[in-house]
């Protein structure tokens, strides 16, 4: 059976992208070659260099182009993109390149919360402003709109009106942290029967 190769895209500081890195470490059915980021200072870089994962920085420009990108994905023989704290949109050309195989995480239950401008700490503060009794991640396809593609799982979390907004992100990462390898693993193990 062919490895399934998975690229992750990274943003921020790379709690998930460390998280799925060990996860996937020494397996025989799935490897990550590459993190990319869209910014040189990203911690996520320094967190994957370590664990022996080849890195890039794809700035926002450059991802607009195909030519910057596609072939990378060429190269490093990608099957799947995992979006892990990745903010800016993907290009239509990318989402046409791996239709459904391109999968974001998203820091609340959505369709509420989403869209544009709702990342990190803008979401949880939404949530603390809306007096909502629970949250959770969404792991979902990515697909034109923002935050618009099919849901593929949520996991929720209860909230205390007394829960700070760190507090809910806290809560809400510790659902990361659990959950999201093994929303990923399902799929790897999914397209890899769909291609047996």
């Amino acid at each position: 059976m062919k490895k399934k190769r998975l690229a992750i895209f990274v943003s921020g500081g790379g709690t998930n992208c460390e998280n799925l890195i060990r996860y996937f470490q020494g397996r025989e059915d799935v490897e990550i070659p590459l993190v990319v980021s869209n910014r040189a200072d990203a911690y996520a870089l320094v967190r994957a260099e370590r664990l022996g994962v080849s890195t890039t920085v794809v700035t926002k420009a450059e991802l607009a182009d195909a030519v910057n990108v596609l072939p990378l994905m060429q190269h490093y023989g990608i099957d799947m993109i995992v979006l892990a704290g990745f903010l800016p949109l993907i290009p239509n050309y990318l989402i046409d390149a791996y239709p459904r195989r391109i999968v974001n995480l998203h820091p609340a239950l959505l369709p509420k919360y989403g869209g544009k401008g709702m990342w990190g700490h803008h979401v949880h503060e939404a949530v603390k402003a809306a007096g909502e009794l629970e949250t959770g991640m969404t792991v979902h396809y990515v697909s034109p709109i923002c935050d618009g593609g099919d849901i593929i799982a949520q996991f929720p979390v209860a909230l205390s009106p007394d829960d700070t907004v760190d507090d809910i992100a806290e809560k809400e990462h510790q659902l990361e942290m659990t959950h999201f390898p093994h929303v990923i693993d399902e799929l790897v193990s999914a397209l890899s029967s769909s291609e047996n």
